[in-house]
């Protein structure tokens, strides 16, 4: 059901407190800008401890400077995994094309970034762990909005009231459930779902993706290094979302293998693989689309509100330039215009960057003998061409300036 909000345009008394549910990019870094702002800030996270772990992801453009004010960027830059290649091939495991990776991404060599999930997650814990509350191995049970703030119970048990609540938890967020109904409301589904995991490097790969298509399928491996293990994808069409896998680990399993079984090259070694991974991610490819990022108290951010699927390689950057523009927008404002200034700052930029969807769908995973060989000659196309100067969509946004030294916010 929406939200109520019986708001009696009652001031809140410092220290003014506010949670944020989830722990990922979105969540450490909107708590750490709502701290420098003066708020008192408590950070709650399903898992045990703090995430480890993940896929590389992409800071570029806008977001670069988000993590630049925050005092992380030279680090980041030690972090960076400076892809040099990426490799198509066909089913029969013949080279298409090698490309210079930004060509594809639209990155910008030597100013975006790209670093392991688990590297910038823990550099941003290390900045906010001194002066925010963690609760982990917990997450928001009810909610319960009144004049003076949120109710909040949590799955273990406590209760506690907050001036205001923050969903940064993710594409299957609990907190948007609760605000605003189940997720089917706001998934746009893209038509494909797939497995990530990682695997033992026994394919000789560094610093480059290698990418095998079919017609609808198709199967990567990205070695972010010199190291022991490569990452592993297996992508394929399914015209319906795969809501009833999302809790079955052997289904998700079978239904690869089952779609993979006659493919050639490395696929049978990495279905091997797969069998035995502990750190299996399944999910569908989609975005979430919502009216609305806010209801009363509540608001959202990062993939919770407006996921752009990894098709666009702008999670990360969309979760970092939210949480700092939804941090500003509390600056000198009472919360509803504080969300309302948050939307009208921040929407436009979402919109452009999930539109680029387009471009990563055509690229990675075409459905048809036809469109594959046309992806393919644009490929032995851009095979040539000189790396570019990065998608505008990328830098569409300008931050303001009032988080980093503001101590002003009003909640009321």
């Amino acid at each position: 059901m929406p939200p109520t909000d019986r708001s009696r345009n009652t001031r809140s008394t410092p220290p003014r407190h506010v949670l944020v549910s989830g722990a990922g990019v979105a969540g450490l870094t909107l708590a750490y800008w709502l701290n420098r702002q003066g708020l008192r800030v408590t950070l709650v996270e399903k898992a045990a401890t703090p995430r480890r772990g993940g896929y590389p992801v992409d800071v570029r453009g806008t977001a670069v400077e988000v993590v630049r004010g925050m005092g992380v960027l030279p680090r980041l830059r030690d972090a960076h995994v400076d892809l040099r290649r990426l490799t198509f091939l066909d089913g029969d495991g013949r080279e298409v094309a090698s490309v210079d990776p930004h060509t594809v991404t639209g990155g910008v060599a030597g100013r975006d970034l790209e670093v392991p999930r688990g590297d910038l997650t823990d550099l941003l814990h290390t900045a906010v762990r001194d002066d925010v509350e963690f609760l982990y191995d917990d997450s928001i049970d009810t909610l319960d909005q009144t004049g003076d703030g949120v109710d909040v119970t949590f799955r273990r048990g406590s209760g506690r009231t907050f001036d205001l609540v923050f969903g940064a938890d993710g594409l299957h967020s609990r907190t948007r459930a609760l605000l605003f109904g189940p997720e089917e409301r706001f998934h746009h589904y893209l038509g494909f779902c797939f497995a990530a995991f990682t695997l033992r490097d026994t394919f000789g790969l560094s610093h480059e993706t290698v990418l095998w298509n079919t017609p609808g399928r198709a199967a990567a491996l990205y070695a972010a290094g010199d190291v022991a293990e490569v990452h592993a994808l297996l992508a394929l069409a399914r015209p319906e979302p795969p809501f009833d896998l999302f809790r079955d680990p052997r289904a998700q399993r079978d239904l690869v293998a089952e779609v993979f079984a006659d493919a050639g090259w490395r696929v049978p070694d990495i279905l091997t693989a797969m069998r035995a991974a502990d750190d299996l991610y399944f999910d569908g490819v989609s975005q979430i689309r919502m009216p609305s990022w806010s209801g009363g108290r509540v608001a959202l951010v990062g993939d919770a509100a407006y996921a752009p699927s990894f098709l666009t390689g702008q999670g990360t950057s969309l979760a970092l330039v939210g949480a700092y523009m939804l941090a500003a927008s509390l600056s000198g404002r009472d919360h509803a215009a504080s969300f309302a200034a948050y939307e009208q700052t921040t929407r436009e930029f979402v919109t452009v960057n999930q539109n680029q969807v387009g471009e990563g769908d055509a690229t990675l995973f075409p459905t048809t003998t036809e469109a594959l060989a046309r992806r393919n000659d644009m490929l032995r196309a851009l095979a040539a061409a000189p790396s570019g100067e990065g998608r505008p969509a990328h830098s569409a946004l300008t931050l303001p300036t009032s988080t980093s030294t503001s101590t002003s916010t009003s909640v009321t």
